[in-house]
């Protein structure tokens, strides 16, 4: 991790320590910014200083045309039984047979994060405790997606923009956030 990211999971971890929990006793931190601005880097620094439990929404997206679906997912299988006291069990999409396969229950404790494009939805905003938004420049977050996953994810990032392009304008994700990191290093 670059000492800049690493400067920001302690600045997140050293702001979450005033939130108070909002799933029922479970604080949930969520990590939001566009496609290689960072969020996963972040999320697991963050979550390991928590000790908490990490959920990445790339999980739970029903394909590449899954974001909405996976915010559904997220709010009814994890945060509405966490607010209820129940266990939160949440299924992982199968990116190769195209369906969700699995059940994963969260493990207990007293955090949650959860990183990806749609944890800062508007619908899931009254069960989290923060919202962290990463901002970093377009040529360097393409960059870093493309060298992540290359060519499995070159032919649909054009695509995956679109999506990220309305559920933002819908969502107003950035400008609900309760801390902002810029993170333009490579």
């Amino acid at each position: 991790m670059s000492g800049e990211l690493e400067a920001a999971a302690e600045r997140v971890v050293a702001w979450a320590g005033g939130l108070e929990a909002r799933a029922g006793s479970r604080r949930v931190l969520a990590v939001e910014g566009r496609s290689g601005s960072g969020k996963t880097t972040l999320a697991a620094a963050v979550a390991e200083r928590l000790v908490s439990p990490l959920i990445h929404m790339d999980d739970l997206y029903a394909g590449w045309d899954g974001l909405d679906q996976a915010v559904i997912e997220l709010h009814d299988r994890v945060l509405v039984p966490l607010a209820d006291g129940r266990p939160a069990v949440w299924r992982r999409w199968d990116w190769a047979a195209g369906e969700y396969r699995g059940e994963h229950r969260v493990p207990d404790a007293g955090w949650l994060v959860v990183e990806g494009v749609g944890a800062g939805g508007r619908v899931l905003r009254s069960y989290t405790s923060g919202l962290v938004w990463l901002d970093s420049p377009t040529v360097i977050r393409k960059r870093r997606a493309l060298d992540r996953d290359g060519q499995t994810y070159a032919p649909h990032w054009a695509r995956w923009a679109r999506h990220e392009d309305a559920f933002y304008a819908a969502e107003q994700v950035r400008e609900n956030a309760d801390l902002i990191i810029e993170n333009a290093g490579e």
